[in-house]
């Protein structure tokens, strides 16, 4: 009776999981502003979670600035691009 039981709710969480959604072109599309704010979300985690497992001792000095080098080149780059966009709104 538990296997019945722990075979329904198996099968109901994957139809639940793997359902295709009904009207996928109803959805709204993202700007490639909203875009890029979430992606400097996501840099600056990248660079709080960098800082964190350096000072944790996980990282050597090379390649915690390497890898500093490249997220902060990143955060520029898509700041730049959030601020051009911003400006040609105005």
């Amino acid at each position: 009776m538990t296997a019945l039981g722990c075979g329904l709710l198996l099968l109901g969480i994957l139809a639940y999981v793997f359902y295709p959604e009904r009207h996928v072109e109803a959805q709204r599309q993202k700007t490639r502003l909203e875009y890029l704010r979430e992606r400097k979300d996501v840099l600056y985690d990248n660079l709080r979670d960098l800082n964190f497992e350096y000072r944790a001792g996980k990282y050597v000095d090379e390649d915690y600035h390497a890898q500093q080098t490249i997220l902060e080149d990143e955060a520029a780059g898509v700041i730049a691009e959030i601020e051009l966009l911003e400006s040609q709104a105005r």
